[in-house]
Order: C-alpha cells, then structure tokens, then sequence
C-alpha cells in the first residue's frame, strides 16, 4: 500500500493516468469507473493507479471524516461484480490534520479488457473515457500476450525435424508472406517461422501449431488429433456400423483427403421427381455447409484433450462433435453473433491456406445453405463445457416419394379409401398451395410418413401435381 510520503507526493501533483481525485464519497459510478480505468492501464505502464478520495483539484484536503461504514462501502466495489474481471486493489485511509484521504491502490490486469457494467474504461493521460473498438483491441492482444494460447506454446520433446518444413517453403510461406519480401528475406527457417509463431526460439521448438498444421507425426504429440468417421445403420449409436475411417496426420495433409471424402462418399446425389415428366437433382447435404463445419471443427477444437473430432453420420442426420466448449468471449447467450479464438494461429493458418474465412460469417453462411438446400437449420449444442456440436438433418428423409417409385409399390386402394383425410389434405393445399409436408403432417394429426403416403396416393390417382422444387415449388389440385 501507498505510504503517507507518497501520497502527499500525489496529493501534489495534477491528475494523470495514474492518479484521480475527488470530493465525492457518494459517487459509485464514478469510483467504479476509475477503478476499471486503472485496472485497464491503457498506457501499458504497468504501475499502480490511485483512486484518492476526499481530495480538491489543487491537492488540498476537503475535510472528511472517514469512517468504518464508508471504507466498507469503497472496498464492496471489487467484489460487486460490476467491474470484471475482479479488479486487484486494496482501500485504506491516511488522516492529516485538515482531513482524511481514501486511497483505492489499483493494480493493472493481466486479463484486459476490464469491463464496468458491460463497459472498459480507460485512461490516456488525464482523460478518462469509454474505449473505442480499437482500444479495446489493443487490450484483448494485451491478454493474449499475457497468457499464450495452446497453439503458440513450444511442443515439449518437438525438434524441426518433426515438422514438414519442405511443405512449408514450398506452399506456406509464399502464401503467408509477401513475395517480395520472401525474395529479400535473409532469414533462416526458424526465424522465418518464428515469426509466424510456428517456432519457438528460446526453446529451440516448434510451436503446437506448426506440428498440428505440418508435423510429420503430430499424434505422437497430440493424441486426439484426428478426425473419427462412422456410418451408422439407423439413426442413433445403436444401430450397426456400416462403415468407420480415421484421418490422420497433419492439417495440411489430412484437409485435402477430407476434402474428397466429404464431395465423392458423403454428398448423394440423386434423382427427385418435382412432377410426372420432370426430375432434379437433389443433395443429402450441401457441399460447402458440411465443409465450413468441418473446418470449423478442427479450427476451433481444444488439442490439448484425447478426444478426436467426430463425424458421425446417421440415416436421417449428420452429427460433428469436437472437444471444447465455446472458447473466450463466446458465450451461449450470444452465439454465433460473438466468436473467439481458442487456436488463433492455426486459425490464421487455415485461413491463408483458403480453408476458412476469419470474419465471423461462416455459421450465417451454414444456414442459409442448408436452408436453400431442405435440410433446415443446423442445431448447434453450445451449453456443453467441454463439448461442441451440431447437428444437420439429411435433406432426403424430407423428399417426397419418387413418383416412379410410388408407381410400383402396392396401392391399390380406389379413390374412396380415405376421403376424409384425402379431402383435409386437398382443401388445406387449396388454401395454400405452398405449404410444406411437415405443416400438413400438424394440420392433418398424421405423421411424416403418412402424409407423403396420402400425397402419393393423390398423385397416383391424378388428383395432385406438383410444380417446381422443393424450395419455391407448389402443389396444384388437378380438376376433372
């Protein structure tokens, strides 16, 4: 704590980043925000700020008298939970003769930005404000710096002959840096690497990130580092396992392998009938949606678990799961409009590799792929601690039934045979013809199931066609 001497060397002095006076012994607000200015430490100077109370401009006492429900009420600020994170200070008094002075000693975080109600602010000088978006930036990368993330910690027992460094000259590096300045670049590779935070000069190691995107073994190091693929029979874990792979090996080897799995075994297309005489193709999944999932997964999973990734796919879904829950600032309550970085260098990696964008558009963009292609919203499960996951339903189990297909199948009921729920079904298409099978299945109390068989039967015996496709298309009642 503050001694007497140095606080009559503050007392004065005039008002700085380090030091605000006051009068007031009522003003939360204003305490609280001085408190989360100095905690913030703006200038980085890495010394204490005083708070001091009870104190003119000039430096003069004002007279009060302190007392111990007063030092109570100044000291209930850290733990009010106003200000996070808790902010470090100690609050004591020094008596002079014209009056007592509250000194609030305040120590700068190490996990900026601190916020006062949802707010940070900061200091510059004698000014004290609410921070800009640019200011607040340069306290996130002061927390960073503070506590390194996984992936730019040197890998213990790791040497550079653990990494492919012939794919990093080769691929990486004219696509990290500047061709220019990699022609007049006269650096070594570690250094080269070090400055992309792939290596670690001090310890003489590559980072967790150089062996999770180029190493030549990184399971050896990172036991859940792979992606785990089963098919199953029906739709949940029970069901048989009809076929099972595992990939392996270094982001940069692994993604393109995954990439021509994803488009050749697990996108279908196929034939759907949108009338009689006409068909379009259709898809399980769209291509990009289930690829920017993909990548998002191993971008923003936590390596440091022996849980693989997992790609688990069902009859009539499709699950992904990776370890670690939501990361930083990214809570439940404000997903997918905030996002955070538990991996920021292997994210920048996969982003100047081309796998991924950086600009926190990738889950809108998921959705309205999905929503485009009939499979409906994705269903992310973001109130796990240790897990994340989504869920995508397979666009086919919404088709409608081939009418070819519905040809050959053992209708032979006549047109009588269920009038009462043929007729519902007609008269609701009648108030709407672009109504979905799922709103019939609610209007008509039938299943899925029962309502595509209702409307098969109706298009067998001409009584319903349909125009268009799925997305835009409409059923037209057919009058004789």
């Amino acid at each position: 704590m503050i001694t007497r001497d140095e606080l009559l060397e503050l007392l004065n002095k005039t008002e700085s980043y380090r030091v605000e006076k006051t009068i007031s012994t009522t003003n939360m607000d204003k305490f609280c925000e001085a408190i989360c200015a100095f905690a913030n430490d703006m200038p980085n100077s890495k010394k204490k700020g005083y708070l001091l109370i009870g104190v003119n401009d000039d430096g003069s006492r004002c007279g009060l008298k302190v007392n111990d429900d007063l030092l109570l009420k100044i000291s209930s600020i850290r733990t009010d939970g106003n200000i996070l994170p808790l902010p470090i200070m100690t609050v004591d008094s020094i008596s002079f003769d014209d009056g007592d002075v509250i000194v609030v000693e305040v120590t700068p975080s190490i996990l900026p930005p601190v916020r006062y109600r949802g707010r940070t602010f900061i200091r510059v000088s004698a000014r004290k404000d609410i921070a800009t978006r640019e200011e607040e930036d340069i306290l996130t990368e002061r927390r960073s710096a503070n506590f390194p993330t996984f992936d730019t910690t040197p890998c213990a027992e790791a040497t550079i002959d653990d990494i492919d460094t012939e794919i990093i000259k080769r691929t990486y590096l004219p696509r990290a840096i500047n061709a220019d300045v990699l022609a007049q670049d006269t650096r070594n590779l570690k250094e080269q690497l070090a400055a992309l935070r792939l290596y670690d000069l001090r310890t003489d190691r590559p980072t967790n990130a150089a062996i999770i995107l180029f190493g030549k073994r990184p399971e050896y190091f990172l036991l859940g580092n792979y992606i785990q693929f089963v098919r199953f029979n029906g739709r949940d874990n029970a069901t048989d396992i009809t076929n099972q792979f595992e990939f392996k090996g270094s982001l940069a080897a692994m993604l393109p392998k995954l990439d021509t799995f994803i488009e050749t075994s697990l996108i279908q297309n196929r034939p759907v009938a949108v009338s009689a005489l006409k068909e379009e193709s259709a898809y399980n999944y769209p291509l990009w949606a289930i690829r920017e999932l993909l990548m998002n997964a191993v971008m923003h999973r936590d390596y440091k678990t022996h849980t693989p990734t997992k790609l688990y796919q069902y009859s009539d879904h499709l699950e992904i799961t990776n370890a670690g829950g939501l990361y930083g600032n990214a809570r439940p309550e404000n997903f997918p409009n905030v996002n955070d970085y538990r991996n920021p260098i292997v994210a920048e990696a996969l982003k100047v590799m081309g796998y991924v964008n950086m600009f926190n558009r990738g889950v809108a963009r998921v959705q309205s792929l999905l929503e485009q292609n009939g499979n409906g919203n994705a269903q992310f499960v973001v109130d796990r601690i240790t897990t994340f996951g989504v869920n995508i339903k397979d666009a086919s189990a919404n088709d409608e039934i081939d009418i070819k297909h519905i040809q050959k199948t053992d209708i032979k009921t006549d047109t009588k045979t269920d009038t009462k729920t043929s007729k519902k079904i007609l008269e609701t298409i009648t108030n709407d013809p672009a109504i979905s099978l799922a709103e019939l299945a609610e209007i008509t109390n039938l299943s899925l199931s029962g309502v595509r068989w209702q409307i098969a039967k109706l298009r067998k015996f001409g009584k319903l066609e349909r125009e268009g496709g799925r997305k835009g298309g409409r059923w037209v009642i057919i009058k004789k």
